[in-house]
Protein backbone atom coordinates (compact mmCIF):
# COMPACT_ATOMS: atom_id res chain seq x y z
CA UNK A 1 0.00 0.00 0.00
CA UNK A 2 1.25 3.28 -0.89
CA UNK A 3 1.38 5.85 1.89
CA UNK A 4 0.92 9.45 0.34
CA UNK A 5 1.80 12.04 2.62
CA UNK A 6 2.02 15.32 0.32
CA UNK A 7 2.60 18.69 1.50
CA UNK A 8 -0.56 20.51 -0.45
CA UNK A 9 -3.07 18.67 -2.96
CA UNK A 10 -4.17 20.22 -6.30
CA UNK A 11 -6.85 18.69 -7.86
CA UNK A 12 -8.67 20.37 -11.35
CA UNK A 13 -12.38 19.30 -12.81
CA UNK A 14 -14.67 20.91 -15.15
CA UNK A 15 -17.68 22.78 -13.43
CA UNK A 16 -20.70 24.52 -14.83
CA UNK A 17 -22.13 25.90 -11.75
CA UNK A 18 -25.40 24.56 -10.69
CA UNK A 19 -27.71 26.60 -12.13
CA UNK A 20 -31.17 27.44 -10.69
CA UNK A 21 -34.48 25.91 -12.25
CA UNK A 22 -35.46 28.21 -15.58
CA UNK A 23 -31.59 29.31 -16.01
CA UNK A 24 -29.73 27.86 -18.75
CA UNK A 25 -26.28 26.19 -17.51
CA UNK A 26 -24.43 27.43 -20.35
CA UNK A 27 -25.29 31.04 -19.67
CA UNK A 28 -24.79 29.94 -15.95
CA UNK A 29 -21.78 28.55 -16.46
CA UNK A 30 -20.30 31.86 -18.77
CA UNK A 31 -21.87 34.43 -16.31
CA UNK A 32 -19.45 32.58 -14.09
CA UNK A 33 -16.49 32.72 -16.06
CA UNK A 34 -17.46 36.54 -17.26
CA UNK A 35 -17.56 37.58 -13.07
CA UNK A 36 -14.58 36.21 -12.05
CA UNK A 37 -12.32 38.07 -14.29
CA UNK A 38 -14.23 41.18 -13.65
CA UNK A 39 -13.38 40.75 -10.08
CA UNK A 40 -9.89 39.49 -10.30
CA UNK A 41 -8.87 39.34 -13.94
CA UNK A 42 -6.17 36.41 -13.66
CA UNK A 43 -6.14 33.02 -14.88
CA UNK A 44 -5.81 31.30 -11.18
CA UNK A 45 -8.61 33.18 -10.20
CA UNK A 46 -10.48 29.72 -11.34
CA UNK A 47 -8.81 28.31 -8.57
CA UNK A 48 -10.06 28.15 -4.86
CA UNK A 49 -8.89 26.65 -1.20
CA UNK A 50 -11.27 24.03 -0.45
CA UNK A 51 -12.44 26.03 2.48
CA UNK A 52 -13.68 28.92 -0.62
CA UNK A 53 -14.93 27.52 -3.27
CA UNK A 54 -18.63 28.88 -4.06
CA UNK A 55 -21.84 26.64 -2.80
CA UNK A 56 -22.78 26.46 -6.54
CA UNK A 57 -19.59 25.12 -7.92
CA UNK A 58 -20.61 21.57 -6.70
CA UNK A 59 -17.90 19.10 -9.21
CA UNK A 60 -15.39 21.60 -7.44
CA UNK A 61 -16.92 20.79 -4.01
CA UNK A 62 -17.21 17.07 -4.54
CA UNK A 63 -13.56 16.94 -5.76
CA UNK A 64 -12.69 18.79 -2.50
CA UNK A 65 -14.43 16.15 -0.53
CA UNK A 66 -12.65 13.38 -1.89
CA UNK A 67 -9.01 15.29 -1.59
CA UNK A 68 -10.22 15.46 1.98
CA UNK A 69 -8.46 12.24 3.77
CA UNK A 70 -4.65 14.40 3.21
CA UNK A 71 -3.69 16.19 6.49
CA UNK A 72 -2.80 18.89 3.69
CA UNK A 73 -3.73 22.24 1.67
CA UNK A 74 -5.75 21.53 -0.72
CA UNK A 75 -6.61 23.72 -4.38
CA UNK A 76 -9.12 23.25 -6.77
CA UNK A 77 -9.10 24.74 -9.59
CA UNK A 78 -11.18 24.67 -13.41
CA UNK A 79 -9.37 22.74 -15.62
CA UNK A 80 -9.36 24.73 -18.84
CA UNK A 81 -7.74 27.56 -17.34
CA UNK A 82 -5.70 25.67 -15.40
CA UNK A 83 -4.30 24.44 -19.46
CA UNK A 84 -4.30 27.86 -20.52
CA UNK A 85 -2.09 28.90 -17.83
CA UNK A 86 0.19 26.16 -18.10
CA UNK A 87 0.41 26.10 -21.77
CA UNK A 88 2.21 29.55 -21.66
CA UNK A 89 5.43 27.71 -19.72
CA UNK A 90 6.10 26.92 -23.15
CA UNK A 91 9.90 28.08 -23.50
CA UNK A 92 9.52 29.26 -27.12
CA UNK A 93 6.76 31.42 -26.08
CA UNK A 94 7.34 35.49 -25.63
CA UNK A 95 5.77 35.99 -22.26
CA UNK A 96 5.28 39.75 -23.02
CA UNK A 97 3.65 39.78 -25.58
CA UNK A 98 -0.41 39.80 -26.15
CA UNK A 99 -1.86 36.59 -27.56
CA UNK A 100 -4.59 34.12 -27.51
CA UNK A 101 -4.34 30.46 -25.79
CA UNK A 102 -6.62 28.35 -26.88
CA UNK A 103 -7.67 24.72 -24.99
CA UNK A 104 -9.74 22.62 -27.10
CA UNK A 105 -10.75 19.88 -24.69
CA UNK A 106 -13.29 16.70 -25.40
CA UNK A 107 -16.10 18.80 -25.07
CA UNK A 108 -15.61 22.35 -24.66
CA UNK A 109 -13.14 25.23 -26.30
CA UNK A 110 -12.10 27.85 -24.07
CA UNK A 111 -9.45 30.59 -25.73
CA UNK A 112 -8.73 33.76 -23.26
CA UNK A 113 -6.94 36.27 -24.93
CA UNK A 114 -4.05 37.60 -22.79
CA UNK A 115 -2.01 40.89 -22.11
CA UNK A 116 -0.49 43.87 -20.13
CA UNK A 117 -4.03 44.68 -18.96
CA UNK A 118 -4.56 41.26 -17.68
CA UNK A 119 -7.56 38.88 -19.45
CA UNK A 120 -8.72 40.81 -22.76
CA UNK A 121 -11.32 38.47 -23.10
CA UNK A 122 -12.62 34.94 -23.05
CA UNK A 123 -14.89 32.61 -25.53
CA UNK A 124 -15.91 29.32 -24.51
CA UNK A 125 -18.08 26.83 -27.27
CA UNK A 126 -18.87 23.25 -27.19
CA UNK A 127 -16.00 21.28 -29.12
CA UNK A 128 -18.69 19.02 -31.05
CA UNK A 129 -20.36 21.62 -32.18
CA UNK A 130 -16.83 23.23 -34.15
CA UNK A 131 -15.52 21.82 -37.38
CA UNK A 132 -12.27 23.86 -38.29
CA UNK A 133 -13.82 26.34 -40.52
CA UNK A 134 -16.18 27.43 -37.69
CA UNK A 135 -13.67 27.46 -35.24
CA UNK A 136 -11.06 29.22 -37.61
CA UNK A 137 -13.85 32.05 -38.58
CA UNK A 138 -14.21 31.74 -34.38
CA UNK A 139 -11.18 33.12 -33.51
CA UNK A 140 -10.97 35.23 -35.91
CA UNK A 141 -13.75 37.12 -35.12
CA UNK A 142 -12.49 36.89 -31.44
CA UNK A 143 -8.73 38.19 -31.97
CA UNK A 144 -10.43 41.33 -34.34
CA UNK A 145 -12.79 42.24 -31.21
CA UNK A 146 -15.91 41.48 -33.01
CA UNK A 147 -17.06 38.11 -31.52
CA UNK A 148 -20.45 38.62 -29.59
CA UNK A 149 -21.86 36.91 -26.80
CA UNK A 150 -25.27 36.09 -28.95
CA UNK A 151 -23.35 34.73 -32.18
CA UNK A 152 -21.95 32.31 -29.82
CA UNK A 153 -24.86 31.33 -27.31
CA UNK A 154 -27.23 31.41 -30.47
CA UNK A 155 -25.21 28.19 -31.71
CA UNK A 156 -25.51 26.52 -28.38
CA UNK A 157 -22.37 27.46 -27.20
CA UNK A 158 -21.76 29.19 -23.95
CA UNK A 159 -20.41 32.85 -24.95
CA UNK A 160 -18.01 35.55 -25.78
CA UNK A 161 -16.60 38.64 -23.68
CA UNK A 162 -14.09 41.01 -25.08
CA UNK A 163 -13.20 43.33 -22.43
CA UNK A 164 -10.43 45.03 -24.89
CA UNK A 165 -11.07 45.29 -28.48
CA UNK A 166 -7.95 45.98 -30.01
CA UNK A 167 -7.08 43.88 -32.89
CA UNK A 168 -4.88 41.06 -31.78
CA UNK A 169 -2.15 40.05 -34.05
CA UNK A 170 -1.77 36.49 -35.02
CA UNK A 171 0.32 36.08 -37.92
CA UNK A 172 2.00 32.81 -37.13
CA UNK A 173 5.44 33.91 -36.52
CA UNK A 174 4.29 36.18 -33.79
CA UNK A 175 3.30 32.94 -31.96
CA UNK A 176 0.09 35.05 -30.61
CA UNK A 177 -1.97 32.52 -31.39
CA UNK A 178 -1.12 29.07 -29.05
CA UNK A 179 -2.94 25.57 -29.03
CA UNK A 180 -3.50 23.24 -26.66
CA UNK A 181 -5.89 20.74 -25.09
CA UNK A 182 -6.66 16.47 -26.44
CA UNK A 183 -8.16 17.67 -29.53
CA UNK A 184 -5.97 20.03 -31.26
CA UNK A 185 -5.67 18.27 -33.97
CA UNK A 186 -8.78 20.28 -34.74
CA UNK A 187 -6.38 22.80 -36.29
CA UNK A 188 -4.21 20.30 -37.83
CA UNK A 189 -3.09 21.86 -41.31
CA UNK A 190 -5.25 25.03 -40.38
CA UNK A 191 -4.20 28.51 -42.32
CA UNK A 192 -3.76 30.21 -39.02
CA UNK A 193 -0.43 28.26 -38.25
CA UNK A 194 -1.41 28.20 -34.08
CA UNK A 195 1.74 27.52 -32.45
CA UNK A 196 1.16 24.16 -30.20
CA UNK A 197 2.38 24.59 -26.79
CA UNK A 198 4.29 22.15 -24.89
CA UNK A 199 5.49 23.11 -21.43
CA UNK A 200 8.41 21.39 -20.19
CA UNK A 201 7.97 18.89 -23.06
CA UNK A 202 4.66 18.01 -22.54
CA UNK A 203 1.53 18.78 -23.87
CA UNK A 204 -0.74 16.91 -21.70
CA UNK A 205 0.96 17.85 -18.64
CA UNK A 206 -0.23 21.83 -19.87
CA UNK A 207 -3.36 21.64 -17.46
CA UNK A 208 -0.92 20.49 -14.31
CA UNK A 209 1.36 22.96 -14.88
CA UNK A 210 -1.19 25.39 -14.52
CA UNK A 211 -2.72 24.16 -11.57
CA UNK A 212 0.86 24.34 -9.54
CA UNK A 213 0.95 27.90 -10.61
CA UNK A 214 -2.49 28.77 -8.68
CA UNK A 215 -1.27 26.69 -5.64
CA UNK A 216 1.69 29.02 -5.41
CA UNK A 217 -0.59 32.00 -5.72
CA UNK A 218 -2.55 30.53 -3.24
CA UNK A 219 -0.89 28.80 -0.63
CA UNK A 220 1.95 31.24 0.24
CA UNK A 221 3.81 28.61 2.76
CA UNK A 222 4.63 26.56 -0.61
CA UNK A 223 4.84 29.44 -3.28
CA UNK A 224 8.72 29.66 -3.24
CA UNK A 225 9.40 26.14 -3.55
CA UNK A 226 6.41 25.36 -6.51
CA UNK A 227 7.75 28.65 -8.74
CA UNK A 228 11.16 27.88 -8.29
CA UNK A 229 10.59 24.10 -10.15
CA UNK A 230 8.45 25.97 -12.83
CA UNK A 231 10.92 28.38 -12.98
CA UNK A 232 13.42 25.51 -13.68
CA UNK A 233 13.91 25.98 -17.87
CA UNK A 234 11.06 28.34 -18.12
CA UNK A 235 11.60 32.31 -19.29
CA UNK A 236 10.49 34.52 -16.76
CA UNK A 237 6.84 34.91 -16.35
CA UNK A 238 4.99 37.99 -17.19
CA UNK A 239 2.89 39.95 -14.54
CA UNK A 240 -0.17 39.12 -15.68
CA UNK A 241 0.02 34.89 -15.86
CA UNK A 242 0.84 34.06 -12.54
CA UNK A 243 1.10 36.27 -9.21
CA UNK A 244 3.61 37.34 -6.78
Amino acid sequence: MLDLRPQAVGVAVFDHGAAPDGVSDRQYRFDYLAQRIRQHNRLTAFAYPAAEIPGDMTRLRAAAQSGAAFDAPLIVMDTAPAAVLGAQFDSGLDPHVRRMVVNIGNFHALAFRLGPTGIEGVLEHHTGLLDQPRLEAHLRSFAAGSLTHEMVFAEMGHGALVLDPRPLDLRPAARTLVLTGPRRGMLHRSAMQPYLAVPFGDMMLAGCFGLLAAMADLLPDHASQIRACLADGAPERAPWEVEG
